[in-house]
């Protein structure tokens, strides 16, 4: 997900009573929801997208973190004079749960998750959320508004109020979050049955929701020389339509091209790669993202 939905995560457990804990909890919970994206900055080198969702957000990483962030705070708090009110154990307990929150809400999208690296660089996908849900920004906004507003105006009894509102909104949420894996499991299931497939892989596979319209489900499938395309109808009966033609996948233009790390970091993260040309240049691009032209996340293989 966007930082913008994970920073609003901790915001609102914050603002859930989970922020009166500690001093610096509220500091520990938004910065804890973000620190698996320490990773961010590699995007911009040759490992590229390959590299995210890895090393920092994998189960060897958010055991240690905790650990990493608490001491960090810490030593602020002793660096500002300011350690009166700071609770060590409460600071470490408030940073693994936000930290938590972080990848669980990765994986319920298409770009996916490597829960086990270093140990193991296996993929998996939810599938169920897009990785930016207006929807989910909302309720959490409005539980993190809500409880800060009844804080600052209303005293302690409206502070009470607004850590039930607060609580509330991530309740809403997580049913939000729930429902749409529902939707995405059922919606695989009407994709393989009309498919003919039995249990299709998820790089057979595609079925997730597009922005804005979270009720819907795009698909995308692997017919072995290309992808089609399509949704799935719920009414009057949830069925496939699969929209004419397809897109051939022409990777047998990567023979003979010359190793290097982008090619290399981008094959072990694509799902549905395909080569595209635009003009004399020739790219390497994944069926998620790129469709017409070239994607955000396409490596050029071959130019001018």
């Amino acid at each position: 997900m966007d930082n913008i939905c994970h920073s609003l995560v901790g915001a609102a457990l914050a603002e859930s009573g989970l922020g009166r804990r500690t001093r610096y909890a509220t500091a520990a919970l938004i910065l804890a929801a973000n620190l698996p994206d320490l990773d961010a900055p590699m995007a911009f080198t040759d490992l590229g997208l390959g590299f995210r969702r890895g090393i920092t957000h994998g189960l060897p990483a958010l055991i240690v973190l905790p650990f990493l962030l608490t001491g960090a705070l810490l030593l602020w708090a002793r660096w500002r004079g300011k350690e009166q009110g700071v609770i060590p154990r409460q600071l470490l307990l408030l940073s693994a749960l936000a930290i938590v929150t972080h990848p669980v809400l990765d994986w319920m999208n298409s770009y996916g998750m490597r829960w086990l690296m270093p140990l193991d660089g296996r993929w998996s996908y939810g599938d169920s959320l897009f990785i930016i849900d207006p929807w989910l920004l909302l309720m959490l906004a409005t539980g993190w508004i809500a409880g800060r507003r009844a804080r600052r105006h209303a005293g302690e009894g409206g502070s009470r109020d607004g850590e039930r509102a607060a609580r509330s909104m991530l309740a809403a949420s997580a049913v939000y979050v729930l429902l749409m894996t529902g939707v995405t499991a059922m919606g695989r299931r009407v994709a393989a049955r009309d498919l003919g497939l039995v249990n299709p892989s998820h790089k057979q596979l595609l079925v997730s929701p597009p922005f804005l319209a979270s009720w819907r489900r795009e698909v995308i499938v692997d017919t072995g020389f290309g992808y089609r395309f399509g949704e799935i109808r719920w009414f009057p009966r949830p069925v496939l339509r699969l929209a004419g033609g397809e897109i051939p996948k022409q990777l047998e233009a990567l023979r003979g091209v010359p190793y290097s790390a982008a090619l290399e970091s981008f094959l072990g993260w694509t799902r549905f790669p395909f080569v595209t040309r635009i003009g004399e240049r020739v790219y390497l691009d994944d069926a998620r993202y790129g469709t017409r032209g070239k994607s955000f996340a396409a490596v050029e293989i071959r130019g001018q």
